[in-house]
């Protein structure tokens, strides 16, 4: 049964103000539903807001347009739908699109790293001031070993830090990274470092060569045995011995591995100004969020380095068995109320030096390795022969010319070859372990600041000026 339409309309005395509405458009039969959406997403242009025809307002009592359908993509036949949906990626918040290709040569150079050292450069001049050059070679990862070095005048500081950096003892010493000794520096028994030397290898070790050790006690000696000084070492002991407890201290705090380089078994004036570098060395800076309320460093977190003796130019003897468990044992005991990580680990019986003696035969071994001298590798091609006794001519003994095996018998050197030793030595110190030099992670640009930093506070140091007014 149909219901009676019921038409509803304004009384004819409202209907006459208004203009007559227009007619409404025929209501568009409903599209059938797609299979997969379609999403289109048009550029924001400039001036115009993203969606300006929909808040446009209408007359009222008429209905909304229904929207627009979307103009097809170029190229696309009229009738056709995409089978996937379709977007447009735009950059946001740059005023012009990224190029479609990035230049070859500045994506190259965004990858290499920083330009290979040939020559070492001043971390502190000879007026004991910093030097900002080197943080143009450093990058911002965290792998990084630092080695130092110590030791008297003349010892082969800077050609152990060549040879273990960059050289090879077949090179000419003029082109070492680090300057060796010159023999007019030795003529007037000076040294050829002043300061301290930079220099990092692409394996990301920093290699620091520094000025020779000078104390009171070193400068009498040489003074007392007629030692010609040079003209800088005619300050007061005071002084001298200032800069070179800087420099020792400062190792103490930056480096992983120091190396002390001595040619003669032993000075004990070194011990006593190692022992003092340690007393004056800067301690660790504490993190900032916490507080310093105890009433003395702890030892826990004080950093201290691994300290390796190396006893450079070497003899045959220094080489015997016995010899060498008696210089452990006098390191040892000497370094006995060291913090210094002097034991433990580096070891000349590990790396097959003494390939007869047990891995136990020291019984308590330091950080000792020995290198004899270089000067001995020129002989490398004519090696001495083995020695032939001599007996009285009634014997009828015959010589050495009349078996030539002998002639061919090398003679007995008592230890392995220079290169050799110094490649065991490299070895053992690249693989030496890295521990924090602070209690946060260093990028090698943060150990940079860092270093600067501790210099700094090396120089203004307390301590270091009570022990200097002591001394006076």
């Amino acid at each position: 049964m149909q219901k009676t339409p019921i038409i509803l309309s304004k009384p004819p005395a409202e209907r006459s103000k208004q203009p007559p509405p227009p007619t409404a458009p025929a209501a568009p039969p409903a599209p059938a539903p797609l299979e997969k959406p379609i999403v289109l997403m048009k550029p924001r242009e400039e001036g115009k807001g993203p969606a300006a025809a929909t808040n446009a307002s209408t007359p009222e009592g008429t209905a909304p347009a229904p929207p627009a359908a979307p103009a097809p993509p170029k190229g696309e036949k009229e009738g056709q739908r995409p089978t996937q949906p379709v977007y447009q990626i735009q950059n946001r918040g740059m005023g012009t699109a990224a190029p479609a290709t990035m230049d070859p040569v500045v994506g190259q150079a965004k990858l290499l790293p920083p330009e290979r050292m040939k020559h070492s450069i001043k971390l502190v001049d000879d007026q004991m001031n910093w030097c900002d050059s080197a943080i143009e070679y450093l990058l911002d990862q965290t792998d990084v070993l630092v080695v130092g070095v110590l030791g008297l005048q003349g010892t082969g500081k800077s050609m152990v830090m060549s040879l273990l950096s960059a050289n090879t003892p077949e090179e000419d010493q003029r082109a070492y990274v680090f300057r060796a000794q010159s023999a007019e520096m030795k003529e007037r028994g000076g040294n050829q470092t002043s300061g301290i030397d930079f220099f990092i290898t692409q394996e990301r070790i920093v290699f620091l060569d520094t000025q020779p050790i000078l104390s009171p006690s070193i400068l009498d000696h040489l003074i007392n045995n007629d030692r010609k000084l040079p003209p800088e070492y005619n300050l007061p002991h005071t002084y001298v011995e200032m800069q070179s407890l800087q420099i020792a201290a400062f190792l103490f705090t930056v480096c992983h591995v120091v190396i002390v380089v001595q040619d003669w078994f032993t000075d004990l004036s070194l011990y006593r100004f190692l022992q003092t570098a340690e007393m004056v060395k800067p301690s660790t800076p504490s993190p900032s969020h916490e507080s310093s309320s105890s009433s003395g460093s702890d030892e826990g977190t004080e950093y201290y380095p691994h300290l390796v003796f190396l006893q450079n130019k070497a003899r045959r003897e220094d080489f015997c068995p016995r010899k060498l468990r008696q210089m452990h044992l006098m390191i040892d005991q000497l370094m006995a109320h060291s913090h210094l990580r002097y034991k433990g680990t580096l070891s000349m019986l590990q790396c097959n030096v003494f390939p007869g003696l047990p891995a136990d035969f020291l019984d308590s071994e330091v950080n000792l390795f020995l290198v004899p001298f270089m000067d001995s590798e020129a002989e490398s091609e004519n090696p001495p022969r083995a020695g032939w006794p001599s007996y009285p001519p009634h014997l009828n003994v015959p010589g050495p010319g009349s078996s030539p095996l002998f002639s061919l018998l090398p003679g007995y050197r008592g230890h392995p070859s220079f290169q050799s030793l110094v490649s065991k030595l490299r070895s053992q110190v690249m693989s030496m372990a890295r521990p924090q030099l602070s209690h946060t992670i260093l990028t090698e640009k943060n150990w940079f600041h860092y270093a600067a930093r501790i210099w700094d506070g090396v120089k203004k140091s307390s301590a270091l000026a009570e022990y200097s007014r002591l001394l006076a």
